[in-house]
């Protein structure tokens, strides 16, 4: 886990997020680790991050067990084309059994996989370079996302 943490923070811009006990964040985020592209170096207020690991199950996510000492979940958001050639599938149309407790397997997010979310219950020898390759690309996007939205001279955003 702390290499994958690692690596995210050696991207250009990288904002990688670790909630501890006395924060601002809720208890339940605690120990968990979010990835943002923030070339300005302020905490986004209003963008998910590309990419979180997560140590603990959530209420409406145990498929993975989480919860037993020593397992973690990285979760990364990738592009239809990325999604497609790892999983076989096309996000919203997800239907093959997947044992999602499974190690070291790049397999759809259990909960948001029908959003272009992939997951990889602790990466290993396998799927390690993978993993950090998908956060770099996912990274990358975030960051070109972040460039359209402070381009100089572009009108303000209204509801």
């Amino acid at each position: 886990m702390e290499q994958i943490i690692a690596a995210v923070r050696g991207f250009d811009g990288a904002l990688v997020v670790v909630p501890e006990p006395g924060g601002d964040f809720p208890e339940l985020a605690w120990g968990d680790a979010f990835f943002y592209c923030t070339p300005d170096g302020h905490m986004p207020q209003n963008a998910q991050p590309y990419g979180t690991i997560v140590i603990k199950n959530y209420p409406d996510d145990t498929v993975s067990d989480l919860d037993p000492p020593g397992r973690w979940r990285v979760n990364i958001h990738v592009d239809r084309p990325t999604f497609r050639e790892l999983t076989g599938e096309e996000p919203r149309s997800l239907s093959r059994p997947r044992d999602y407790a499974a190690a070291d397997r790049v397999m759809p997010h259990p909960v948001y996989g029908a959003l272009g979310w992939i997951s990889v219950v602790n990466p290993g020898e396998r799927t390690t370079d993978t993993v950090v390759r998908l956060l770099r690309g996912a990274h990358d996007a975030s960051r070109a996302r972040f460039e359209r939205r402070h381009e100089p001279g572009r009108p303000l955003e209204t509801d």
